[in-house]
């Protein structure tokens, strides 16, 4: 099931950021590695960052964002994690008239 992970950075985001990054990259990079990593990146309005994954649980994936290395040092201050349903694209390729059912809820 994928996850959609908000992490909020804090007033002093933008400082710790640089410092923590490449663990933080490390990190998402080892996911990619497995196949559960569906995209990752930073909001353009320095806000915070979108990661979205591929986990078994909730539980599962509200881990992997509290032990992540901009949440662990203050980079993040809040963090989200939401179960997401790709609609579109769909996740198999396949155009919207070759599905065999409906979307739960677009």
């Amino acid at each position: 099931m994928k996850f959609v992970i908000m992490g909020w950075d804090g007033p002093d985001g933008q400082t710790k950021r640089p410092i923590h990054r490449q663990t933080h990259l490390n990190r998402l990079k080892a996911l990619e590695a497995e196949g559960r990593l569906v995209l990752a990146g930073p909001f353009l309005d320095r806000t915070g960052s979108l990661i979205v994954i591929e986990a078994d649980s909730q539980e599962e994936a509200e881990a992997f964002a509290r032990n992540d290395p901009y949440t662990i040092h203050g980079v993040f201050t809040r963090v989200e994690v939401h179960p997401f349903e790709q609609v579109i694209p769909h996740p198999l390729g396949l155009h919207s008239s070759e599905r065999t059912s409906p979307p739960s809820n677009p």
